[in-house]
């Protein structure tokens, strides 16, 4: 695994998954990734857990520790879409059970659209809102033992996606991961990466 340290605007080591490959831009602050093909983090629900249930947890990914407390990590997301469920994506993960992830993600219907999944033993999937073009700002805040997911069309008004706990979230790793489940891969890019320990006073009044 490679370990970064040059992403200037989060103040922790960043680590990459065996086999993906980062880009990391010193002048801007963007990060670039090309997701493998048929790669996702994802345990079906409808299988759930057994033997052979549908859990894929190949996606690359770029994560690290963020400081203990309340923190938030947002970012513009781009992505090239071109097969269904292509992702990029900002994940909270604790381990293979317990994990989150705030999605723009490519729809059945062939519209981009931002997307939420929470994993406990199995996901859920929950869409939000389409968006047109192919960038979106996310945000993964976290409020003393509570996570929110925010998502914004302007970088400027944000609107909640998800508001919920995960078991042991002082454990939680966060970052970046590109995922491309029923195709062969697409480019997926990070930029406008701004991580702040303020706390997050009002999850639902757009700020």
């Amino acid at each position: 695994m490679t370990t970064y340290q040059q992403l200037a605007a989060v103040p922790f080591e960043l680590t990459s998954s065996e086999g993906s490959t980062w880009e990391i831009d010193a002048d801007t602050g963007a990060v670039r990734t090309t997701a493998h093909p048929h790669s996702d983090i994802f345990v079906d629900p409808a299988q759930g857990v057994t033997a052979n249930a549908q859990t894929l947890l190949n996606a690359a990914t770029l994560l690290g520790r963020p400081p203990a407390g309340d923190f938030q990590l947002s970012v513009r997301v781009s992505v090239g879409f071109s097969s269904t469920f292509d992702a990029g994506v900002l994940l909270l993960w604790i381990d293979e059970r317990h994990w989150g992830k705030l999605c723009f993600e490519y729809s059945p219907q062939g519209r981009p659209m931002v997307v939420s999944v929470v994993n406990r033993d199995v996901a859920d999937d929950a869409n939000a809102f389409t968006v047109d073009g192919d960038s979106v700002w996310l945000r993964v805040s976290r409020v003393s033992h509570t996570f929110a997911y925010h998502a914004s069309t302007d970088g400027t008004t944000w609107h909640m996606i998800r508001f919920f706990v995960l078991d042991d979230p002082a454990r939680a790793l966060i970052g970046f991961e590109a995922q491309s489940p029923t195709g062969e891969g697409c480019a997926v890019a990070f930029d406008e990466v701004r991580f702040t320990q303020d706390r997050l006073t009002n999850v639902r009044d757009g700020s």
